[in-house]
Order: C-alpha cells, then structure tokens, then sequence
C-alpha cells in the first residue's frame, strides 16, 4: 500500500516516518511518498526520513516530490499535516489578537479562526485532488490544526475522512505511567470537541482508576492542564490543556503579551533541526524533536492507519460525525470522543450524560465551529463577524467587528475573496 503524507517537508515529518518503521506491522505499506511545495525542506526530509525507514529495515520505498498528483496516484491513505503560510503566519495568529485583549493562539479563539480561514480553501482542494486519484477506499487522516474545523469541512465535502489529536494519546500515556500499566490497558471516557476536551474516566480492565489518580497525582496532571488543581478536582475530570484559555482567558493574555511567541520558539527548533537531518550520517531521530510537539503523533496516527487498513474495531480517540453520540448537538457536528474503528470508518463509543457546565461550552463552541466552516467555504467579511461573533472567546458585537477588520488585514494575501472588501 502506498501512503501519502502531504505536508511531508515538515521538521515532524520523521516522528511519523518513525512511528510507521517501527510500528507499521500489521499494515503492508510498500510506499511512502512525502509530497509538499517547499523543495529545499524535501531535499533535507525527504533523505532523513529514507534513512530513517533503512535503519529499521522496513522495505517501504521512500520518496519525496512536489506534484501532488502524483504522489496521491494509487494512494490508499493519505496524511494531512500542512501549514498555509508557515510559522510567520503561525506568529501573526499569536499577536495581533493580544492587541485586541484576546489570546493569540493558532487553533482557538481570532487566531485560530484565521487558520481556518486560510487552511480549508487548501484542504479542500488537496482532498478533491487526492479523490480523483487515489484507491477509491482511500483514508484521509487529518492532523492539520483546526482538525474539528478542518475534519467536518472535509466530511461536508464528502471525503472519506477521520481527524486526529494527540491529546488523548499524552493523556493515556501519562495516566499508564502514573498506574504503572501498559498504555493500551487504558481506555478514556474523553468527551468534547477538539482542543475543548475532558477526561473522566481512566478504564484500566473495567474499572475507573481517574479517581485514584487525581487523589495521589493530582498536582503531576495539573502540570499538564494549566490550570489550579480545583479546576479538576472540582469536576472530577482532567481537561485538556486549552481549557486554560476560556476558564483563565485574562491571566494568559497577560502573561503573552511582550513574550516570545510559541512560533518563533518553533521557528528557532526547525532552523536547529534541518542542520541535523541534512547531517547523512543520522538515521535516528534528535532528542530536539521532542520540543517540536505533537507527542505520541507517530503512535497515534499509526494506530489509526492500522485499525483502518485491518479493520481491528478497536478503541481509538478520534474526531467523527456526532451523529447523536451528544443528544445536544446536531448530528452533523464534528466531536471528539472515544470510537470503535474499523474498515468502515470510526463508530463513536455510547456517551454518558454530559452535564450543564461542559455540554454549555461544548454547543457554544460547535456553533461557532459551524459558522466558521461555512466562512471558510463561502468567504465574506458578514460570516467572518459572525463567527467572531460567536465565539465564547469574543462574544462581544463590537470586538468581533474590530477583530474582522484586523483578520482580514492580516491575511488578505491568502484569502482572494477579501480584497476589495
């Protein structure tokens, strides 16, 4: 099987690459194309990644190319990783909404909705090219940030398409380690929306372990939320670490403003990290890769490969269709919950009730998620305010007019539908 993984060029591209040599068993993959339009970063991936592949001895080829078309040819899955603009756009989503008193961050909030503004457009026409080329049962697997945004523009659209998190995984490898059992011994009561999550149960053989966890390591898993211990304790569940924007929203725009953006930290990382892949001698992954983010990418896109490919029907974290699994949103609403996945796609795991608090923000944020798709798709200043608008992280008429102006300012070059407006 060939795999395609657009955005290949990536600093994280060898993590995956990694990830499928030494985890890739069950999937007979013979090809592994990295297509992307930066040539100079293909030249320096691409031979890591080969080598990367030599090392392990897998027998996959590994090849690189700018043509999209080609490499989505015959493909039976492909992988989306790509960033519209790179991290100087990243660092423009991480500033300029401070000035306005929001948080900058590139997949919440004004920053996050600029992403998306510039990133379905792309996804899109990526996904309808790799249609028409790929195997006909081909898989895409979405790991490209807004994925609950990007997932349900590519489900509207009809693709054949899954999206993937990491934070799941981190959490059920941190909880494994804290119980001292295997990872795959964990399954997660994990409910939400994509970077809108909480844990609220840990299933270790049938029985609910959080509670134990929170009692013993409570201050260790708070490392990982950003927020007081009581924001857990409280709820008797984890939340992900970007709850810390709605639930501490004035402390983080505070403590953002006049630092060094998480951009230009990663810009800095994969300026260090091409000198070491174009180094011929390494085969093996740097420790700096590490700092890049994204942890435990690798194993989790390649579980889902692999339970797609060989229909394992086992339990994976996955953004799906909602389809009724959360009574309070419309079926067509993209969630992010726990799923049985198989060659038929992902069939979310039944859902027990979710109270006023979460499910409050929950159906916020998705309302807001529906109208930033359909600005996304159909473009206009009047469903970029709207989204705004609607966005708990906004909320207010005139700061989601004042907001527009400036999105639209700041990413004109990639939006042809804004100039002139």
């Amino acid at each position: 099987m060939k795999i395609a993984v657009v955005g290949g060029g990536s600093t994280y591209t060898p993590e995956l690459v990694d990830g499928i040599a030494r985890l890739s068993g069950d999937i007979k993959i013979t090809e592994l194309v990295l297509v992307d339009p930066d040539a100079d970063r293909l030249s320096v991936v691409g031979p890591f990644s080969a080598r990367i592949m030599a090392r392990y001895g897998h027998p996959a080829k590994v090849s690189w190319t700018e043509d999209l078309d080609a490499a989505a040819e015959g493909a039976g899955a492909a992988v989306l990783q790509l960033r519209v603009g790179g991290q100087a756009t990243r660092h423009l989503d991480e500033t300029w909404p401070l000035e306005c008193g929001c948080i900058g961050q590139e997949t919440t909030g004004a920053g996050g909705f600029a992403k998306a503004l510039r990133t379905v457009p792309v996804v899109l026409e990526v996904a309808e090219r790799i249609r028409q080329r790929a195997a006909s049962d081909a898989w895409i697997i979405d790991f490209t940030n807004p994925v609950g945004i990007v997932t349900r523009a590519l489900l509207d659209a009809g693709h054949r398409a899954i999206g993937l998190c990491n934070v799941a995984i981190g959490y059920q490898r941190l909880f494994a380690s804290l119980l001292d059992v295997a990872p795959d011994r964990v399954d997660l009561d994990h409910v939400g929306l994509n970077h809108l999550t909480w844990e609220r149960a840990a299933l270790v053989d049938g029985t609910d372990r959080l509670p134990e966890l929170i009692a013993q390591h409570g201050e260790q898993i708070t490392m990982h939320t950003g927020l007081p211990l009581a924001a857990t304790t409280d709820f008797g569940a984890v939340p992900s670490y970007y709850l810390r924007y709605y639930w501490a929203h004035d402390a983080v725009v505070e403590e953002e403003r006049g630092q060094q953006t998480r951009a230009e930290a990663v810009a800095e990382i994969e300026r260090q990290l091409l000198q070491m892949y174009a180094d011929p001698a390494l085969d093996t992954k740097p420790e700096l890769l590490t700092h890049r983010g994204g942890a435990f990418y690798s194993e989790a896109a390649v579980a889902l490969l692999a339970s797609l490919l060989t229909d394992a029907r086992d339990r994976q974290v996955v953004n799906v269709r909602n389809n009724g699994t959360l009574p309070f949103l419309a079926d067509d609403a993209v969630i992010e919950v726990s799923a049985i996945v198989g060659a038929d796609g992902a069939r979310p795991v039944d859902v027990t009730p979710v109270g006023p608090l979460m499910r409050g923000l929950i159906a916020h944020v998705s309302a807001y998620e529906e109208l930033a798709v359909d600005a996304a798709r159909r473009g206009g200043r009047d469903r970029v305010a709207k989204a705004l608008l609607a966005h708990p992280l906004v909320g207010q008429y005139d700061l989601a007019q004042q907001l527009t102006d400036r999105l639209l300012a700041e990413n004109v070059r990639f939006l042809p539908w804004a100039r002139g407006q």
